[in-house]
């Protein structure tokens, strides 16, 4: 299988990765043979790693963590002008976090021994990967990528939510009341959505505007349930100008996918997003908040190869 690099993110789930990894190590061994072990030690030091990693030439990269973990993973394996640095890198996931979205995404099992079945072997599927302008918290604009969901509105302010509370509850919980209690404070975001270019939506007020590669969000919220990571489409899920009552009817909805039939609510395709606000709008991008409107999400068709069961 060549050179092997597992990067580890030892806080994720609250330091359950950390307790864990002695059974993965083991496991590994066993089961790939000789590999290499980096663990994070800040935000943003999985991007480091992997691109270190890419350069030392790895043949396979293994992200150890939650969502957060693989996407800095992933935007360290993609160059600015949305190309992978290597084509021919493999990554793979041991998915312990706090959402698991992109794992509910991909069908990757929870159980590790189970999800070592998907590390084995040569089989791999190209998955897009989304790039986005953004504008970063200084102001200053920034390129960043995601590999499940970037959304704007109510996503970013859960988020910063549960990013400063404690986890100990697990995902489903965490995001569920980080959701109801963002919600009390949340004002619809007035936004201009323009797709490929050329079918602009004009201004409405957004409660949440979802640019999806994947399906779930938010500690299993099917936000996009017609998502598919190798389409070469975002499916663009926008939820409008709901008010308290629809709010609430809608939210136990998300969990599966039933939200789509209602009214405010679209769902559009395309392979570029423009979304643009004079207001505060943060940006949710697998579950972190790196910056905010206005953006750009551009697809990049097929650019990272996920590792998958033989």
């Amino acid at each position: 299988m060549g050179k092997i690099v597992f990067v580890v993110n030892p806080n994720a789930a609250n330091g359950t990765a950390a307790a864990q990894w002695p059974q993965i190590a083991d496991m590994a061994q066993k089961r790939l043979g000789t590999f290499e072990t980096l663990f994070t030690e800040r935000v943003g030091h999985a991007m480091e790693l992997a691109r270190g990693a890419a350069a030392g030439g790895a043949d396979l990269i293994v992200s150890v963590g939650g969502d957060g973990t693989m996407n800095e993973v992933a935007n360290g394996l993609m160059n600015e002008d949305g190309t992978p640095v290597n084509p021919q890198i493999a990554v793979g996931q041991i998915s312990i976090g706090t959402g698991g979205d992109f794992r509910k995404t991909t069908g990757l099992p929870k159980d590790i021994d189970a999800a070592f079945d998907w590390l084995v072997g040569d089989a791999v599927r190209p998955i897009d990967v989304g790039r986005m302008e953004m504008t970063g918290h200084d102001g200053e604009p920034q390129v960043r990528y995601f590999v499940n969901i970037a959304s704007a509105g109510i996503g970013g302010a859960v988020d910063e939510r549960v990013n400063m509370a404690t986890k100990i509850l697990g995902g489903f919980f965490s995001f569920f009341w980080g959701t109801i209690t963002a919600m009390l404070s949340f004002k619809n975001v007035p936004m201009r959505i323009v797709l490929d270019d050329e079918r602009d939506l004009g201004e409405r007020r957004v409660f949440s505007l979802a640019v999806a590669n994947g399906r779930f969000f938010g500690g299993g919220m099917q936000m996009a349930p017609g998502a598919d990571m190798s389409d070469g489409l975002f499916d663009v899920v926008i939820i409008g100008d709901v008010d308290w009552s629809e709010k609430l009817s809608q939210l136990p909805r998300i969990y599966s996918g039933a939200h789509l039939g209602h009214e405010k609510v679209e769902i559009h395709r395309a392979k570029k997003v423009e979304a643009i606000s004079d207001h505060t709008a943060l940006l949710d991008v697998d579950g972190e908040v790196p910056g905010r409107l206005p953006t750009t999400f551009t697809i990049c068709p097929g650019a990272l190869k996920f590792k998958v069961k033989q």
